[in-house]
Formats: structure tokens, sequence, C-alpha cells
């Protein structure tokens, strides 16, 4: 058999050869063959074999604990479905069969224009995070993504990654370089669609949305079997040389956002007090015209019975009504009222009542 490289490579030998086995045991029995007999050696030989066997069979039973998944082998083909219960169970053990236990319910972990250590300190890569936006401003953007495991299978037989050992990524995972540079295209493509407005401020949940989608597309297009949980931008930040105009730009929106919500406390607070005192003036004014309402009322009843006691008695009406206003403008005084058409004369008292005058010649 030729490599690739065309050199001959020499056969491969069986990892498990029976017949060499037992040669060795009889080469160990071989001494006492002759006291034991062929019998009785054949039947010790296999025993021994026997028990071999026993050992290797027993080295297939694994355990399947919570949160993991069991991917078998057989001959290296895989064999159906991940095993997800929980227990133990049995498989061919190798060089016959293979299994791989996994913890798939664990949510992990890539870092995208940094790397953090355990002092929580960060060293940018900028070769990853600086990326031109949508109005060609050059932006740095420093993102994590956080995924799992969907599909074990997948996850294990279906993308010859070759790792990251940057990361600690073994060689075979799709998320060493695969994930990793699906990420920064994914990233790429949504800033690259964006001002850089949206990227520093106003639409960085959007732009974590829009990257989460099209990172999981590219994904399930390879068959990866991972499933991204959720996109987070960390650090956003202009270039170096022209942070500081930014910087001013983003301190002067801060202010703007500041003083438009202080508006709307004052406005929340002014508004309710407003509508309060207007519906106390409105209650004052419908107050004040049921009054003159109920006033004009009682005076036009009062018109309209003075006008029919002098449409029926109009003589003793006016009478009364001319007393009433000589009383008005001369309270308190005793008048003398003549008649000129009768001899009689009037006498109005002090208290404003009539008295009868002695019957004589007008004086």
């Amino acid at each position: 058999m030729f490599t690739p490289g065309g050199g001959q490579q020499p056969p491969r030998q069986p990892e498990f050869d029976l017949e060499q086995l037992l040669g060795r045991v009889r080469g160990m029995f071989g001494g006492s063959g002759g006291r034991l007999g062929g019998g009785n050696l054949s039947i010790l030989i296999l025993a021994v074999v026997a028990l071999l066997i026993i050992i290797w069979a027993a080295t297939g039973v694994y355990t399947v604990s919570p949160g993991e998944n069991a991917a078998l082998r057989l001959f290296g083909a895989v064999q159906g479905a991940p095993v997800s219960e929980e227990g133990l169970h049995w498989w061919w053990p190798s060089p016959v069969g293979n299994k791989d236990v996994v913890l798939v319910t664990e949510t992990r972990r890539m870092e995208l224009g940094f790397r953090s250590n355990d002092a929580a300190v960060n060293t940018p890569f900028l070769d990853e995070a600086l990326m031109i936006s949508g109005d060609l401003n050059i932006v740095d953007v420093q993102m994590v993504v956080q995924y799992r495991i969907s599909n074990l299978n997948n996850f294990l037989f279906k993308v010859d990654d070759p790792g990251e050992p940057v990361r600690g990524i073994p060689e075979g995972r799709p998320d060493g370089r695969t994930l990793k540079d699906g990420a920064e295209a994914a990233l790429r493509l949504v800033v690259g669609q964006r001002s850089i407005d949206d990227v520093l401020v106003r639409g960085r949940e959007l732009v974590e949305t829009d990257t989460r989608a099209r990172l999981q597309a590219i994904l399930d297009e390879y068959e990866a079997g991972v499933e991204v949980i959720s996109v987070q931008l960390q650090d956003v930040k202009a270039p170096e040389e022209v942070r500081d105009a930014f910087d001013d730009v983003l301190r002067g929106r801060q202010e703007r956002e500041t003083r438009i919500n202080q508006a709307r406390a004052y406005a929340e607070d002014i508004i309710p007090r407003a509508n309060g005192d207007a519906q106390r003036i409105i209650e004052a004014a419908e107050a004040f015209k049921r009054a003159r309402i109920e006033t004009a009322n009682g005076e036009s009843a009062r018109f309209v019975s003075v006008l029919n006691e002098y449409q029926s008695s109009p003589e003793v009406t006016r009478q009364r009504l001319y007393l009433e206003a000589l009383e008005n403008v001369f309270p308190g005084v005793t008048k003398i009222i003549v008649d000129p058409d009768t001899e009689p004369v009037l006498i109005l008292g002090q208290d404003g009542n009539v008295i009868p005058a002695p019957i004589g010649p007008n004086p």
C-alpha cells in the first residue's frame, strides 16, 4: 500500500492475534505438559483464554452520568444515535468497538479578539478584533461566544478540524478553528453592513442577534453539532488614533439622553398636577354655573310671580312697589305720602309698614 507521498507503507498487523496468544500460553506451560497430559493442557489453555475474554469483555462496561452522551463505534463506524440514558451500559471493547462519553450540557466559551487568563487580564488579538464598518471606519470589536454540543455524533465525526492548541481544543473538534473562523466571518459580515455608531452605541443588541443567527447557519451547514447559545459583544471601541473624538461624541450622547430622561421625569411630575388643577377649575366653574342658573331661575320665577300679581290687581301692586322703592331710598324714616286723587293720607312708619292716616281734608 502506498501513502499519498509516494512511499510504501508496511502492512498493518492485527492488534489482537489469537494464535500468537495461544502459542505463548503453550510455551509457558511446555515444561509441565508431560505431567499434565495433552488433554489437561488444552483444558487449561482454554480456561485461561476464556478468563482473558471475560476480562476483555468486562472492560466494555461504561457509565453515562447526568448530562452526558456516549457515541458508539464498531470497527470505526458510528453506530446509531448517541446513548443518552443514564446508568451502566456495555459496548464492545477496543479494538472491536470504541465509545466516547462526553458532557453535552456544559456551556462552553470562545473568545474572539482577545484572550483572558485566570487573573482576569485580557490580552487583545488585533488580527481578530479590527474590522471595517459599513461607513468605512475601523472598529475594534471583542466578542464572546457561548455554545454547547447539540449532536455528539456530528460534533465528533463530521468535521475534520485542525484544532486550536491555544484554547486547548484537540484535533477533530469543530469548536476549534471552525468555530473561531465562522464567528469571525459572521461578525465581520454583520459589522460591515452597519455604521460605526450602530456598532458602538445604538445597535449593539441587533449586532449580537444577527451575528448569532449567521454563525448558527454556518455551523448547521457544516453539520458541526454545535448550538450557539449567545453572542456577547465585550469591549467595542474606535481605533486608538480617533478614540478621543469618539469618546467626546459618546459623552455628548449620554448627556443628551440624561437631559431627555430628566425632561421626561419633569413632564411625568407636572402633567398630573396640571391635570388635577384643570379638573378642580372645571368643577368650580361647573358649580358656579349651576349656582348662577339656579339664581337666575329664582329671579325669573319671582319676576313672573310679581308680574302675575300685577296683572291681577295693578293698582295694589303699583302702590306696593312704590312703597318698597320709597323704603329702599329712605330707610328707617317716617314718611307721609299724600295721594292727590284721594283725601286720605298714607303714613309710612319707620319699620316700613303703612299706617292709615286720619280721615280729613288734605293739608
